[in-house]
């Protein structure tokens, strides 16, 4: 599992997550809206962990920058 998430696409996945917890927190969503969105805020916070999206993989896709020398 090659990392292909770089600093911003994770950190932009964890803002939107914690988010998504202070609606729910504050009762601004509820309901199917609620659990939709939750789930989707627990997998943006496990895949910006890992820095790892599958969805990225299987178009070769990666947010983070080129390694090595140039």
């Amino acid at each position: 599992m090659k990392a292909n998430m770089g600093t911003a696409d994770r950190v932009i996945r964890t803002v939107l997550a914690l988010a998504v917890g202070v609606l729910w927190y504050t009762g601004r969503i509820s309901g199917t809206v609620a659990i939709v969105l939750g789930v989707m805020a627990v997998i943006f916070l496990v895949t910006s962990f890992v820095s790892w999206c599958p969805a990225y993989a299987p178009f070769g896709f990666s947010t983070r920058g080129k390694s090595g020398p140039a």
